[in-house]
């Protein structure tokens, strides 16, 4: 059996702000540290030497070439190489591709082998401000393993942003209708909270809303959020919320149980934006109170989503109880 058909339901994980995490290594040296991923990003991990690899002529550095697995044509990107580490042939031959599923896309990245998968609370994931300086930054958390050492969360969407920005949001597309746009006066005038811990994905946002001549203000995590909104004086004032769901200290899905369950902010819309656009996670986001769902790759339409459910709890609001 495999290690990632080791894995709990991801609703009971939501529930619990629970994560599983399939842990791995980019290379052979016995100091280099471990990395890991969610596994509901993950499909499966094949071995490198079964599967042809096709070059692509002009592309980028990292991008290696394609393979052909179950019929889908797949990119694989060469993680060691953004790492800063390079296999030799023999390496490559022993290495294994772990197969990923980001915003519905498929891609696969080398690793050197898949060690096993771990369960932690978020509140066991820690992003130090280290992590945060400049905008090449390649980790994007971390976590104490049980010997001890520490493993590694990369930003894979910086990734993808590097080698194939095309699977990431075009912040400079927009609906067609953006201009003719009604914006409530509470948008308006307000500051939409939004909770994201990737410098890549917090970029995207921060071009969106300046776009749109709306006010923002961004946390790196959903307890610095739930913090700042235990603390406000008016949480009624606030037009919206946007979170990821994957975050340190805490998940995007505790942020919407804790907000939905208090009544002086149950009555905000709360928008759950994702690259983990399963149909698991979007059933749990609705269950839980969230008032919309939407794939990072489809960010620049995030505006009109935020209006929209606005109208709707404000149509809902007015109801006779």
């Amino acid at each position: 059996m495999s290690l990632l058909e080791h894995v709990d339901a991801s609703t009971n994980l939501a529930k619990n702000n629970e994560v599983q995490l399939l842990i791995f290594k980019v290379d052979v040296a016995e100091t280099s540290p471990y990395y890991a991923i969610n596994v509901f990003k993950t499909r499966e991990v094949v071995e490198s030497k079964h599967h042809h690899l096709t070059l692509i002529p002009a592309s980028h550095p990292l991008l290696e070439g394609t393979i052909v697995l179950r019929g889908l044509q797949i990119p694989i990107l060469n993680l060691p190489k953004w790492l800063n580490s390079e296999l030799n042939s023999e390496q490559k031959k022993a290495s294994n591709l772990l197969i990923c599923d980001f915003n519905g896309i498929i891609i696969g990245i080398r690793i050197m082998f898949a060690h096993r998968v771990i369960k932690k609370n978020w509140s066991e994931m820690h992003a130090p401000d280290s992590y945060r300086l400049g905008e090449d930054g390649l980790i994007i958390n971390d976590t104490r393993l049980d010997d001890g050492s520490l493993c590694l969360v990369l930003d894979y969407e910086k990734l993808l942003a590097d080698v194939i920005p095309q699977a990431m949001v075009n912040i400079q597309e927009s609906p067609e209708n953006i201009q003719n746009l009604v914006i409530p006066d509470k948008l308006r005038n307000g500051t939409v909270l939004i909770a994201e811990d990737s410098k890549t994905a917090q970029r995207h946002l921060r071009q969106i809303f300046a776009n749109a001549n709306l006010s923002y203000q961004m946390f790196n995590n959903g307890k610095e959020l739930i913090d700042y909104i235990s603390a406000h004086p008016n949480p009624s004032s606030i037009p919206a919320i946007i979170t990821d769901i994957e975050m340190p200290e805490m998940s995007g899905f505790t942020v919407v149980k804790k907000l939905k369950a208090n009544n002086e902010t149950k009555n905000i819309p709360i928008i759950v934006n994702s690259s983990m656009t399963g149909d698991n996670n979007k059933r749990e986001a609705a269950g839980l109170g969230a008032n919309g769902f939407i794939n990072k790759t489809k960010s620049h339409d995030i505006i009109p989503l935020i209006i929209e459910k606005m109208q709707e709890c404000s149509q809902t609001n007015l109801l006779p109880r």
